[in-house]
């Protein structure tokens, strides 16, 4: 695949890999998207119905803001 490049051990053993951004925005973009997801698969998860009824009501706020 043109704009990808791995980075092998001395044991040929691929390590790491270099993406070319210019070429590969998408795949970048994907790839970030699907890390961040994983990152945060551990967090509490809040219903759609919550969501709409918090957006809904939003809480009232003070005098400073």
């Amino acid at each position: 695949m043109r704009g990808i490049q791995f980075v092998v051990d001395e044991k040929g053993k691929k390590i790491a890999v270099v993406i070319d951004l210019k070429k590969n925005s998408e795949l970048w973009e994907d790839f970030y998207d699907r890390a961040v997801a994983r990152e945060r698969e551990s967090e509490p998860r809040e219903t759609i119905e919550s969501v709409k009824k918090r957006l809904r009501h939003p809480r009232k706020r003070g005098a400073n803001g």
